[in-house]
């Protein structure tokens, strides 16, 4: 995915960012995209359990 980005590329992607939501509330997204993506993941896993149950019978 970020394999054609290069460095100088990320760098401007966060000052615009730092620029939009301001350096304060970096923690607090970064939170909040940590617990987006956890939940994510437990849905998938959840649907592949599910999924595996139902193969299973």
């Amino acid at each position: 995915m970020f394999g054609t980005l290069g460095m100088t590329e990320l760098l401007i992607i966060l000052f615009i960012v730092i620029l939009l939501f301001g350096a304060k509330r970096l923690p607090e997204l970064g939170k909040s995209v940590a617990v987006t993506i956890k939940n994510f993941k437990n849905a998938n896993a959840s649907d592949a359990s599910d999924a595996d149950d139902k193969k299973d019978s």
